[in-house]
């Protein structure tokens, strides 16, 4: 039989542009930003059971899960920032960043990140009810990448989320992620966690001190959202991921709920962080500097200098006396070169760091020092942080 090819033709390009269409819609569905147009309605067509809201037929960990995200979801926070700064042009330019927090007390108190409000101008809060409120900053602590914001409830009963201990976690224990990653907001992810006691640095002056480490999928804007047990009590601020891509590679870092609390405490009620100051400037030594200043070590820290009346200066700890330049660096050289603290090797401001982390004003801490060649200690009472000092020692 004879066919006729215009007519194959047409047929072939009316499959083809099926196809097309077909693809263009799966691809948005699978990765386009919209919702469900209603899907309210959607759900009412639905006969009663898993499809309404039930849970008949789930598995046990399922309807945790559900129940769990019920729970609290109300009280995850979308938090939107704006920041004005100025182009090569000295023009004003805005620019917006998104992250997560969550409600700790339900006179409008939340916990995030400060990496997520940092600097930012105005603060927008969406709940997950999608009520929505302006934000203020309470306080900071960037060494720990902590912030608490108030928002206003104007007679509005917010969910609040019950802050769990952190000290006695175990690997394995089931956990759960609520955020907006990406900007989709109340994402629910789940995993375990999968290490504890790490420390890792996110920035030159922020790190994570005893990080709870999990594989419950984190992404951009997963930042400062709540890391949930079994129970819906939190555990832990989705803070950081290790990613070769930039999207998650099942290696997320939480900030222990701990630590988290101690700085919400001192900022509700004192309204400043009350964080361990020792009151020196230091340089981290490296092989060649050391031979050039003809040290003893090749790791420590070397003192530049104290500050006056501070602990190390009460205490006896000296800096440089004298200016020299290295290559293209100006120093000050010839004071203490720190090498341990309390027994633990200080090779880094990051270790110098998480030392003063682990105390409070009024401790104590035992600086191993040398000093002209020779090795010394010295007991060193450490207090709290000047009003209005920048650095963080």
């Amino acid at each position: 039989m004879n066919s006729n090819p215009k007519a194959a033709n047409a047929v072939r390009l009316l499959i083809a542009g099926l196809m097309i269409a077909l693809s263009a819609y799966w691809a948005g569905a699978r990765w386009g930003s919209h919702e469900p147009a209603n899907v309210e309605a959607l759900q009412s067509q639905r006969g009663p059971g898993r499809g309404a809201g039930g849970t008949s037929g789930l598995t046990d960990e399922e309807t945790r899960n559900i129940n769990i995200y019920r729970q609290a979801s109300p009280g995850v926070a979308n938090i939107n920032t704006q920041t004005v700064e100025n182009d090569m042009f000295m023009r004003p330019i805005a620019m917006e960043g998104a992250g997560s927090g969550f409600v700790i007390d339900a006179r409008g108190y939340l916990l995030t990140n400060y990496h997520v409000v940092e600097n930012a101008d105005t603060i927008e809060v969406t709940l997950g009810d999608k009520s929505q409120f302006s934000a203020k900053m309470v306080g900071y602590d960037p060494r720990n990448d902590v912030a608490l914001l108030k928002i206003d409830p104007k007679g509005k009963s917010l969910t609040a989320l019950t802050l769990a201990d952190s000290s006695n976690l175990l690997v394995g224990q089931s956990v759960l992620a609520i955020g907006n990653p990406f900007r989709f907001s109340s994402t629910l992810t789940t995993g375990v966690i999968s290490a504890l006691g790490r420390t890792v640095q996110t920035s030159n002056t922020t790190f994570i001190d005893e990080a709870i480490q999990t594989d419950a999928a984190i992404n951009q804007g997963n930042s400062g959202g709540p890391l949930l047990n079994s129970h819906g009590e939190v555990i832990g601020i989705n803070s950081a991921i290790y990613t070769p891509s930039g999207t998650t590679a099942g290696i997320g870092f939480a900030i222990p709920i701990d630590t988290a609390k101690a700085i919400a405490h001192d900022l509700m009620t004192d309204g400043v962080v009350h964080r361990a100051y020792i009151g020196l400037s230091p340089l981290e030594l490296w092989p060649d500097l050391a031979d050039a200043l003809d040290l003893p070590v090749k790791e420590g820290l070397l003192v530049l200098s104290v500050d006056q009346g501070g602990p190390a200066a009460r205490a006896g700890l000296h800096g440089g006396n004298r200016n020299v330049i290295l290559g293209m660096q100006r120093l000050t050289i010839g004071g203490d070169v720190i090498v341990s603290m309390d027994g633990r090797d200080v090779k880094s401001l990051l270790d110098l760091n998480v030392q003063l982390n682990h105390k409070r004003p009024g401790d104590t801490i035992v600086v191993s020092y040398y000093r002209a060649g020779k090795k010394a200690d010295v007991t060193v009472t450490l207090t709290d942080q000047p009003q209005g000092h920048s650095g963080e020692r």
